[in-house]
């Protein structure tokens, strides 16, 4: 017993839209009016298991991250 299937016709090849098109046709804010974030560097400190534990359960009880509690309580440092 032999089953033949019948394919249609190749579709045809079309490129994507860029993505800055794509974004922009999504509707929302114009892309002009798209705020940049600041370059980032990654930082990596060790705390005691301890002290990780109780920032851990913090935020969780906030529902902050822990990296936002972190970089707030940096640039509270900073301020002159």
């Amino acid at each position: 017993m032999t089953k033949k299937i019948a394919f249609g016709p190749r579709p045809s090849v079309s490129l994507p839209p860029s993505a800055d098109s794509w974004v922009a046709s999504r509707g929302g804010e114009p892309a002009s009016a798209v705020v940049e974030k600041p370059a980032m560097k990654r930082l990596t400190i060790d705390l005691p298991a301890d002290v990780h534990a109780r920032l851990k359960a913090q935020c969780a009880m906030r529902g902050t991250k822990m990296v936002d509690e972190i970089r707030r309580a940096v640039e509270d440092m900073l301020k002159d």
